[in-house]
């Protein structure tokens, strides 16, 4: 079956090094469309605008994420792995999301985070220790996915040693698979992750810790709380989600000052100001380009079509950030930018929980390594950086630098 012709090219390496030309012109010409998703074949439609991204992501009772109440015919690859894998969060609608979303929360409190900030500091040291005399290193690789896996690790008593297996599995969640090939690996790898979480739930069930794994199944277990698929479907959500997006907000914000030296200057004069820097550097080139995909419950008219019921629509969190309609010279990196509405963090019942945690650790790693590496630079031309391929995330595959 031959694939069907996109009006916009949205999963090519050219794309990705600078997506927001594409993302304006949608704005302006098609802030709704239909056209085929990354398999060349399902269609899928689009919203660019912020209006239209805000509407879809508050409104869940025409947008739905819980494909399983309303497609009674899906069919995942492994059934098994789909039940362990997606019972989370972020795919339930309504009082299913909530009850969910309500335990998770209270990990995630800005006082518990604020409680945090002095371990962040010292895992952020440690990195910086650790490659300093070497005056080279890949940010991605050597600090931007430590810091943030670290910190997730520790909170769910998880071993820093198995850290790279955690980062082979995450990868092979959020890449998107196209050949039978890919499926076989999948499943091969999914396998081995369930297991290892199968044998530290066992672990902490025979002897709980002060820790978010051991609190989560004590909720499971305290009285119809969390299913067993429930279980491994939030671990994995948290691992995931509590790593991935931090590591490339850090990589894409560094890239952001370096093509913008004098918003670099003026955050290495006023370190203050970081806190108000991550949020531009959320709205500017976050580390998120979309949220998951909705499901049209009925037919609902969007940015001047009709989009019917039963199609899927996918908001870009990325295109809305940076509307004419709502931010000010929205092309330009403006690190004392406020009020900074951007969708970095979603809105609505799905607003991503770990806000708080997110923020801090950029704030942290970011200052940091301006502190600590002044002079930092990128060790080859920005003009040379590849993104990943991976239609949700904004994520460099490698970030070499020197000082």
């Amino acid at each position: 079956m031959t694939s069907q012709k996109r009006k916009y090219e949205l999963y090519t390496h050219d794309f990705k090094a600078d997506p927001y030309d594409t993302f304006a012109a949608m704005r302006r010409d098609d802030p709704v469309l239909q056209q085929p998703g990354m398999d060349g074949q399902t269609m899928l439609w689009f919203a660019t605008r912020y209006a239209d991204v805000e509407r879809i992501l508050r409104d869940d009772k025409v947008f739905a994420r819980d494909l399983r109440r309303h497609i009674h015919s899906f069919d995942p690859p492994d059934s098994q792995i789909d039940q362990m894998l997606n019972n989370h969060m972020l795919n339930k609608d309504g009082d299913d999301h909530r009850r969910l979303r309500n335990l998770v929360s209270k990990a995630f409190t800005p006082a518990r985070v604020r409680a945090l900030r002095p371990r962040i500091q010292a895992i952020a040291d440690e990195l910086i220790d650790s490659v300093a005399g070497q005056n080279q290193m890949d940010l991605m690789a050597d600090y931007a996915f430590h810091l943030p896996t670290i910190v997730i690790l520790e909170m769910l008593g998880i071993p820093i040693a198995d850290r790279d297996r955690f980062k082979k599995w995450s990868n092979t969640i959020i890449m998107p698979f196209t050949a039978e090939d890919d499926l076989e690996q999948f499943i091969s790898e999914m396998q081995a992750f369930l297991m290892y979480l199968h044998a530290l739930f066992a672990a902490r069930r025979a002897d709980p810790g002060d820790d978010l794994t051991s609190a989560l199944i004590h909720a499971e277990e305290d009285g119809d709380r969390l299913s067993e698929q429930e279980l491994f479907s939030m671990m994995m959500l948290l691992i995931v989600a509590g790593h991935e997006t931090t590591v490339s907000l850090i990589g894409n914000a560094m890239v952001a000052l370096w093509r913008n030296p004098d918003q670099l200057a003026l955050l290495q004069a006023n370190p203050e100001l970081m806190p108000t820097a991550v949020e531009e550097f959320l709205r500017y080139d976050g580390s998120v380009e979309r949220a998951f995909n909705r499901f049209v419950l009925e037919d609902v008219e969007l940015g001047g079509q009709i989009v019917p019921q039963g199609a899927m629509i996918i908001p870009i969190l990325a295109s809305a950030s940076r509307d004419e309609a709502v931010f000010e010279n929205p092309e330009a990196l403006d690190v004392t930018r406020t009020p900074n509405p951007h969708m970095g963090f979603g809105k609505g019942v799905h607003y991503c929980v770990g806000a708080p945690l997110a923020r801090i650790e950029a704030e942290i790693a970011l200052n940091t390594l301006l502190h600590r590496l002044p002079n930092i630079r990128p060790a080859s031309a920005l003009t040379t950086l590849r993104y990943r391929l991976t239609p949700g995330f904004r994520s460099l595959e490698a970030l070499p630098v020197i000082w």
